[in-house]
């Protein structure tokens, strides 16, 4: 089970994105797909506010290079996979969870960098929302003359950025509520002396949504009561963050 696999049970992917090409993909395709969502959820804790992506390249059957988006203003996923494959990227498959970008933001777009490897087909696994590019990668890359299908595995790319997506496509960000109570209706001994009310597991998911989230919103009776910390505690392996050091997991803004 990945990281953060039972804190995920409750999450529902958002709808599938619009002109996304599908064909009989084959078992490599599959497998390959896989392992470039493997690698994308390597970024559960650390893109915010960019998607979790990651790219896999092939010649045949055998992985020439791979790579995942760390952070925001870094090389995305394609570039780290170009780079790693060097001379072998030309005439290769590249599979990759998000349509590659075609604009210029923090970094230059990545189709540029696919088209400039001269790669000879490209598979993703949903198309990007962000009204920037939203399809316009894809056409950039068939223009160009790269063989391009999309929808493998589309879901599975949706849920690992269910609060872009939302963002993107409807203006509003991705809530999850966290409410517990016993089973008498009480939050709280009388005393106030309870310090919790979940058990080890619930606080465990706590610290993965934590650590995925931009931010956490509370009301002012917790905190003039409990005075919470609302921090990530866990190490960054356990809170889902195997690309950070473990000292000093991201944390998410306090509202």
């Amino acid at each position: 089970m990945p990281p953060g696999a039972r804190g995920r049970r409750n999450d529902r992917a958002p709808r599938r994105s619009e002109g996304a090409a599908v064909s009989a993909f084959s078992e490599l395709d599959r497998e390959a797909m896989q392992r470039a969502l493997g690698l994308a959820e390597r970024g559960l804790a650390s893109t915010d506010p960019n998607p979790r992506v990651g790219c896999v390249i092939t010649q045949g059957e055998r992985i020439v290079g791979e790579g995942w988006h760390e952070r925001a203003g870094e090389a995305h996923a394609e570039v780290k996979a170009l780079e790693a494959a060097g001379a072998q990227a030309a005439g290769a498959t590249v599979y990759v969870t998000l349509e590659p970008c075609s604009h210029h933001g923090r970094t230059p777009p990545c189709v540029e960098a696919l088209l400039e490897a001269r790669v000879a087909r490209v598979v993703y696994a949903a198309t990007d929302p962000n009204p920037e590019v939203n399809g316009r990668g894809a056409a950039a890359l068939r223009e160009g003359g790269v063989e391009v299908e999309g929808g493998l595995l589309e879901r599975e790319a949706l849920e690992l950025n269910c609060g872009f997506v939302k963002r993107m496509q409807q203006g509003r960000p991705w809530v999850r509520v966290k409410l517990a109570m016993s089973l008498d209706g009480r939050t709280a001994l009388g005393t106030g002396e309870s310090r919790w009310i979940t058990g080890e597991a619930a606080r465990e998911d706590v610290q993965q949504w934590r650590a995925r989230s931009s931010a956490i919103l509370t009301g002012i009776g917790t905190v003039l009561a409990d005075d919470p910390r609302l921090d990530v505690r866990a190490p960054a392996e356990a809170a889902g963050q195997p690309g950070t050091a473990a000292e000093s997991p991201r944390q998410p803004l306090r509202v």
